[in-house]
Protein backbone atom coordinates (compact mmCIF):
# COMPACT_ATOMS: atom_id res chain seq x y z
CA UNK A 1 0.00 0.00 0.00
CA UNK A 2 0.86 3.28 -1.10
CA UNK A 3 0.05 6.51 0.94
CA UNK A 4 -0.41 10.26 -0.47
CA UNK A 5 2.32 12.22 1.13
CA UNK A 6 -0.29 15.19 2.10
CA UNK A 7 -1.82 12.32 4.76
CA UNK A 8 0.82 11.60 7.23
CA UNK A 9 -1.79 12.57 10.18
CA UNK A 10 -4.27 9.56 8.68
CA UNK A 11 -3.60 6.13 9.59
CA UNK A 12 -3.80 2.86 7.26
CA UNK A 13 -6.61 0.81 7.20
CA UNK A 14 -7.00 -1.22 10.14
CA UNK A 15 -9.30 -3.99 11.73
CA UNK A 16 -10.92 -2.05 14.83
CA UNK A 17 -11.33 -5.64 16.66
CA UNK A 18 -10.30 -9.06 16.52
CA UNK A 19 -13.28 -10.53 14.47
CA UNK A 20 -13.60 -7.14 12.08
CA UNK A 21 -13.96 -9.10 8.30
CA UNK A 22 -13.43 -4.48 7.09
CA UNK A 23 -10.92 -2.55 7.58
CA UNK A 24 -12.04 0.70 8.04
CA UNK A 25 -10.71 3.86 5.92
CA UNK A 26 -10.78 7.45 6.48
CA UNK A 27 -11.41 10.13 4.75
CA UNK A 28 -8.59 12.49 3.12
CA UNK A 29 -10.25 15.80 3.13
CA UNK A 30 -8.40 18.83 3.11
CA UNK A 31 -11.18 20.88 4.98
CA UNK A 32 -15.15 19.97 6.30
CA UNK A 33 -16.47 18.93 3.37
CA UNK A 34 -20.43 19.25 3.99
CA UNK A 35 -22.96 16.49 1.86
CA UNK A 36 -26.28 17.89 1.32
CA UNK A 37 -29.59 15.34 1.51
CA UNK A 38 -29.81 14.08 -1.72
CA UNK A 39 -26.35 15.14 -3.10
CA UNK A 40 -23.11 12.33 -3.22
CA UNK A 41 -19.50 13.18 -3.40
CA UNK A 42 -16.29 11.84 -3.70
CA UNK A 43 -14.42 11.19 -0.91
CA UNK A 44 -10.55 10.50 -1.19
CA UNK A 45 -8.67 8.47 1.17
CA UNK A 46 -4.78 9.00 -0.14
CA UNK A 47 -4.66 5.33 -0.39
CA UNK A 48 -2.84 3.41 -3.37
CA UNK A 49 -2.79 -0.07 -3.51
CA UNK A 50 -1.90 -3.30 -5.40
CA UNK A 51 -4.41 -5.81 -4.90
CA UNK A 52 -2.59 -9.57 -5.24
CA UNK A 53 -4.11 -10.93 -8.76
CA UNK A 54 -7.11 -13.35 -7.79
CA UNK A 55 -8.27 -10.72 -5.45
CA UNK A 56 -9.89 -7.53 -5.21
CA UNK A 57 -11.19 -4.83 -2.33
CA UNK A 58 -14.89 -4.12 -1.47
CA UNK A 59 -15.55 -1.39 0.06
CA UNK A 60 -18.26 -0.71 1.76
CA UNK A 61 -20.96 1.60 3.93
CA UNK A 62 -20.01 2.12 7.38
CA UNK A 63 -23.21 0.92 9.41
CA UNK A 64 -23.04 3.19 12.25
CA UNK A 65 -22.90 6.49 9.56
CA UNK A 66 -25.47 4.56 8.23
CA UNK A 67 -28.06 4.49 11.03
CA UNK A 68 -26.99 7.56 12.71
CA UNK A 69 -26.68 9.87 9.77
CA UNK A 70 -28.07 8.21 6.56
CA UNK A 71 -24.79 7.74 4.60
CA UNK A 72 -24.47 5.21 2.10
CA UNK A 73 -21.69 4.18 -0.91
CA UNK A 74 -23.43 4.42 -4.08
CA UNK A 75 -22.04 1.65 -5.79
CA UNK A 76 -21.47 -0.70 -2.86
CA UNK A 77 -19.85 -2.77 -2.76
CA UNK A 78 -17.29 -0.84 -4.43
CA UNK A 79 -14.64 -3.37 -6.27
CA UNK A 80 -10.96 -2.30 -6.35
CA UNK A 81 -9.59 -4.42 -8.85
CA UNK A 82 -6.09 -6.02 -8.95
CA UNK A 83 -4.75 -4.02 -11.76
CA UNK A 84 -6.07 -0.37 -10.33
CA UNK A 85 -3.51 1.88 -9.25
CA UNK A 86 -5.43 5.00 -8.93
CA UNK A 87 -6.12 6.05 -5.44
CA UNK A 88 -8.63 4.91 -3.47
CA UNK A 89 -11.91 6.85 -3.46
CA UNK A 90 -15.26 6.55 -1.89
CA UNK A 91 -18.22 7.44 -3.53
CA UNK A 92 -20.54 8.64 -0.86
CA UNK A 93 -24.56 9.49 -0.76
CA UNK A 94 -26.23 11.42 1.90
CA UNK A 95 -29.72 9.51 1.95
CA UNK A 96 -30.33 11.53 5.51
CA UNK A 97 -32.38 14.44 6.39
CA UNK A 98 -29.89 16.89 7.15
CA UNK A 99 -26.55 17.73 5.71
CA UNK A 100 -23.81 15.75 6.78
CA UNK A 101 -20.16 17.16 7.32
CA UNK A 102 -17.72 14.98 6.51
CA UNK A 103 -14.32 15.72 8.44
CA UNK A 104 -10.64 15.03 8.01
CA UNK A 105 -9.50 11.89 9.72
CA UNK A 106 -12.95 10.42 9.57
CA UNK A 107 -14.08 6.80 9.01
CA UNK A 108 -16.42 6.97 6.45
CA UNK A 109 -16.14 3.42 4.80
CA UNK A 110 -14.59 -0.44 4.96
CA UNK A 111 -12.80 -2.32 2.62
CA UNK A 112 -13.21 -6.00 2.81
CA UNK A 113 -10.31 -8.04 1.16
CA UNK A 114 -12.37 -11.11 -1.08
CA UNK A 115 -10.91 -13.94 -3.74
CA UNK A 116 -12.31 -13.61 -6.90
CA UNK A 117 -13.55 -16.71 -9.28
CA UNK A 118 -13.47 -15.91 -12.79
CA UNK A 119 -15.55 -17.28 -15.30
CA UNK A 120 -16.06 -18.62 -19.01
CA UNK A 121 -19.40 -18.33 -20.53
CA UNK A 122 -20.61 -20.89 -23.16
CA UNK A 123 -23.68 -20.74 -25.02
CA UNK A 124 -26.43 -23.54 -24.83
CA UNK A 125 -29.80 -23.68 -26.35
CA UNK A 126 -31.50 -24.74 -22.66
CA UNK A 127 -30.89 -24.32 -19.47
CA UNK A 128 -31.00 -27.09 -17.01
CA UNK A 129 -34.92 -27.29 -14.75
CA UNK A 130 -35.02 -26.49 -11.88
CA UNK A 131 -37.33 -27.04 -8.53
CA UNK A 132 -37.54 -23.13 -8.45
CA UNK A 133 -37.23 -22.85 -12.37
CA UNK A 134 -38.23 -18.79 -13.00
CA UNK A 135 -39.40 -17.84 -9.82
CA UNK A 136 -37.99 -14.56 -8.56
CA UNK A 137 -39.02 -11.09 -7.14
CA UNK A 138 -40.87 -12.31 -4.09
CA UNK A 139 -42.43 -15.58 -6.06
CA UNK A 140 -41.90 -17.45 -2.16
CA UNK A 141 -43.89 -14.75 -0.75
Amino acid sequence: MYKSTDTPDLPLPRYMTEGASGMDLYAAVETDFPIAPGERALIPTGLFTAVPRGYELQVRPRSGLAIKHGIGILNAPGTIDADYRGEIKIIVINLGNETFTVKRGERIAQMVLCPVARAEFELTEKLPDTERGEGGFGHTG
